[in-house]
This record gives C-alpha cells, sequence and structure tokens, in this order.
C-alpha cells in the first residue's frame, strides 16, 4: 500500500467530546488544522511534557505520511500567575524568565525530534485577538465585567457549558478566584476571561483594553489564537489528559458561545506516572527533560515516550528506560548492520517506500503504536535471519526489511539512519568511538600478522574491559558494544 493511496477515510481517533473512536474526515480533505496546547513556560520542561509533545507529532507524522497537509499550531503561555510568582523566587523579571523556560522546551523538542509547529504562536502577542473575542462574548450576552479590567465568562448562560466533559453545571467546583472576586462574580463557576492587575505585579504584566487594564485568562488566549490561525472551525484540539477540565470544557465554551464552531475532534494524551501518581512539579516528582538526557540519549527517552499507546498511562520506572535502550539498541544495531551488508538508502527512498499492511492498519486504529511496533519486530527478526544467511539472495531480503523498518520508523521518528538520529546524539559519539576502535583493530591485527600475540591479547581485553566485543571471521574482525547488565 502505498503512502499516496491511504489519503481516504482509513484513520479512526478517540474523540474525548463523543468518548468514542470516529471515523476521521477533516473539513477539507487532505488539509488538517490541529491546534495543540504546548508549554506554560512557568519552570523547565519535565517528561511528562514531552509525553505530550511526542504522541501529537506521531500524530502529525502519520497523516503527512498518508498524503495530509497538516497546520499545527502549538501555543506558548508565556503570561499567568505561575509565572509571574516564580520568576520572583528567580530573581527574573517575569518575561526573561519565561523566555528561559521557553528556550528550554524548544530544547527538549528539538532533542527529541518533535517536528516544529507550522506557528508556535506567544500569548502575549494576541491582546489584540482576545480583546475582540471578549468583546463579541459580552455583546451577545455570555460575558460581563465588574469592575475596570475584571471579565468574566457567564456559564449559565451557555447551555451546553460542561459537555466535553460529560458534567452537570451543579456538580462543578467554583473556578479559583479570591474572596473578592467571588463575591462580585454572577456564579461562583465562571470564569476569568480578562483580570484587573494584582497589588506588586509589575505594571509590564497587564494590557490596557476597552475593559481596563490587565491581562488575559488562560483560557482566553488558546481560543483567540485558535480562531487566529485556523479560522472559527477547525479539525482536532488536542492536549494532555490533564487540560480536559477546566481549560478545555472552558475553551470549548466561550468559542462555540461566541459562535464559532471551534474543534471537530478532542484528543487527550495520558500521564506519565511515578508510583501511580500524575507527574508534575506540584507533587515532587518531575523528572526533568535536561536530567534524564544526562544518562539517557533522546532517541532512548523518544522511544520510551511513544511506545505507548497515546491513551494509555505511562509508569516511568528504571525498567521504562532499560527496556527501551536495549529495544534501540537491536534496531538501530540491526540498521548499521544491514547498511553496511547491502548499502546506506536514501531517505527519499525510505519515505516513498510501501508500508506493510499491518502496520498501516495499527496506525490506523487510533494510533496503536504498540501494535504497530510489533510490525516492525516481526521485519526485524526476518531482518536479522537474513543477515546470519550470507548467500548472494539473502541481500535483497535484508535490504527489503531495511527499507521497511526505517519506513515504519520514520512514522514514529525513530529512523536510526534518518537526520535527527545520524547527525546528533548517539552517533556521534559512535563514529568518534568507531575511529578509535577501528585504529585499535588495526595495530592488534599488525600484532597478530607479526605473531606477538601477547600485544594482540592485550588489546582485545582492554576493549572488552570497555564494554566492546571483538568477533574474528573470514572477513576480518568486527567490534560491537556489549549488552547492558540486566537487558
Amino acid at each position: 500500500m502505498h503512502p499516496g493511496n491511504l489519503a481516504g477515510v482509513s484513520l479512526r481517533l478517540f474523540d474525548t467530546a463523543t468518548r468514542d473512536v470516529r471515523d476521521f474526515i477533516p473539513q477539507n480533505q487532505g488539509e488538517v488544522g490541529i491546534y495543540l496546547c504546548g508549554a506554560t513556560v512557568q519552570s523547565a520542561p519535565h517528561i511528562g511534557h514531552m509525553r505530550s509533545a511526542v504522541a501529537f507529532d506521531v500524530l502529525v507524522r502519520w497523516l503527512r505520511r498518508t498524503g495530509s497537509r497538516v497546520t499545527l499550531i502549538r501555543n506558548v503561555t508565556d503570561i499567568d500567575d505561575k509565572i509571574l510568582a516564580k520568576s520572583v523566587d528567580a530573581g527574573e523579571p517575569w518575561w526573561a524568565w519565561a523566555a528561559i523556560n521557553e528556550r528550554a522546551f524548544t530544547a527538549a523538542y528539538d532533542a527529541l525530534g518533535v517536528t516544529p509547529p507550522t506557528y508556535e504562536p506567544r500569548a502575549t502577542g494576541h491582546v489584540p485577538d482576545m480583546v475582540e473575542l471578549m468583546q463579541r462574548l459580552v455583546d451577545s450576552g455570555h460575558a460581563y465585567t465588574t469592575g475596570p479590567g475584571d471579565v468574566w465568562f457567564d456559564v449559565r448562560s451557555w447551555a451546553d457549558y460542561g459537555s466535553l466533559t460529560n458534567q452537570r453545571l451543579e456538580d462543578l467546583a467554583p473556578a479559583p478566584a479570591d474572596p473578592v472576586e467571588d463575591s462580585l462574580k454572577r456564579d461562583p463557576r465562571d470564569f476569568a476571561l480578562w483580570k484587573a492587575p494584582k497589588p506588586g505585579e509589575p505594571a509590564t504584566a497587564s494590557w490596557d483594553t476597552p475593559f481596563g487594564r490587565g491581562r488575559p485568562g488562560w483560557h482566553l488566549e488558546c481560543s483567540a489564537m485558535a480562531h487566529r490561525y485556523l479560522g472559527s472551525t477547525f479539525d482536532i484540539h488536542g492536549g494532555g489528559l490533564d487540560l480536559r477540565f477546566p481549560h478545555h470544557e472552558n475553551e470549548q465554551a466561550q468559542s462555540r458561545a461566541a459562535g464559532d464552531g471551534f474543534a471537530q475532534y478532542w484528543l487527550h494524551s495520558a500521564w506519565v506516572t511515578q508510583g501511580g501518581a500524575k507527574m508534575s512539579k506540584s507533587l515532587g516528582n518531575g523528572l526533568l527533560v535536561r536530567e534524564v538526557l544526562s544518562t539517557t540519549s533522546p532517541a532512548v527517552l523518544r522511544y520510551a515516550l511513544a511506545a505507548v499507546q497515546y491513551r494509555s498511562m505511562l509508569e516511568w520506572t528504571q525498567d521504562t528506560v532499560t527496556e527501551a535502550e536495549a529495544t534501540w539498541e537491536r534496531l538501530s544495531g540491526f540498521v548499521q548492520r544491514a547498511s553496511e551488508r547491502v548499502g546506506e538508502v536514501d531517505v527519499a527512498d525510505v519515505r516513498e517506500a510501501e508500508l506493510p499492511t499491518a502496520f498501516v492498519t495499527a496506525m490506523d486504529d487510533d494510533l496503536n503504536v504498540p501494535a504497530a511496533l510489533a510490525v516492525v519486530h516481526e521485519h526485524l527478526r526476518a531482518g536479522n535471519s537474513a543477515l546470519a544467511d550470507r548467500s548472494p539472495a539473502a541481500d535483497t531480503v535484508a535490504r527489503h526489511h531495511l527499507v521497511s523498518i526505517r519506513a515504519m520508523l520514520d512514522v514514529l521518528g525513530l529512523d536510526p539512519a534518518g537526520e535527527q538520529w545520524a547527525d546528533a546524539g548517539d552517533t556521534r559519539y559512535r563514529h568518534a568511538l568507531d575511529a578509535v576502535v577501528t585504529a585499535e583493530l588495526d595495530a592488534r591485527a599488525q600484532a597478530r600478522a607479526a605473531r606477538d600475540f601477547a600485544t594482540s591479547d592485550a588489546i582485545r581485553d582492554r576493549l572488552a574491559a570497555a564494554g566492546v566485543v571483538v568477533e574474528d571471521s573470514s572477513d576480518g574482525a568486527r567490534w560491537s558494544l556489549a549488552a547492558r547488565q540486566g537487558t
């Protein structure tokens, strides 16, 4: 099945709004608009943040692979209460603190091979769009003011409020607010669209509007930016499971109350957990990406995050890393050995290659990556068998499996010989190591030729102590890294 033949209705996705798997039918055939809630840059990213980024990166890659033109908008929330509070603790201006952490997120995305979005708007750059949306809501009776700078969404004015998360208004807790604000609101569940400055907040953290000076509420930001770049109605809104309520519920309510169709499908990725608890800064169990990458390669981290179906919780333990590392070594090792045997394969050929039907079926089934990886491993076993066969006919078989494996892994952002992993990360170390080990093996070969077996054995022992396994064959010596203990 060639990718060009996959543009029909074959993909099915779990829509959180309907709580069911639906055929994915975009508004315009061949074009998909996605709004993904990105980083709130209050602090450096942990791997829970990257779970969502990687999950939706796989979706975007699959849509593009199957013939769709994807417009991905991933926002940056660069103004909110926590950013203001943490910038004070850090002794930085709030905008500088936001920029520092935004760069940390960008570095994490890049390290893990997350495809850049079509556009990455910042909340602070879209105040006019927010004012326009608020005006529409006030004019239509769905929002009201309680004083200069304070604008609220009236939840009782929108009968469909709570539909995204299947909750009745009567059962919902009040929106977070201080006692003064609560006393002024029509309903304690009304949420802020615009907030007047609080005492002690920097003047640079507020803007003049027709409703008074203030700064945006979190929910308003995303609705305004989605409308700006994707129009009044778009295909997919995505984010982490923790954003369903109140953030996404409030986004949908205010956008539809303003007359927008808004998102037609809602997708939510599950959490990374530790000991069954959601990974977060508030619980003190966040694993910062920079800390994980100090001991784990970016490719291994991406594999660990991508290998679990996006709606399933990912329990993070040392075994998670160990298993991902062992699997990545098997995959990358095969690609290297097969490439040496049958020759390099162009990336263009990999991306035009026919994908195995079982892989396509798995990916079209709500991005069932575990089932898709099972197909990858079937080809890996067959490919290794072909490499063990030294007959000329086996070269054709090995090449077929090499191309298939790389093509499937490319969809997941994990092609070991692709640009991301061939030119960065572990491969740089591999190239350097290869040069050093090759020099040692050349010296060993010279010692053996001179029948200086003491030197030859010493070189071999020195390499073994460094974790390098040497195998002698009729074609000369080959080397590989020893398996890690426990794998």
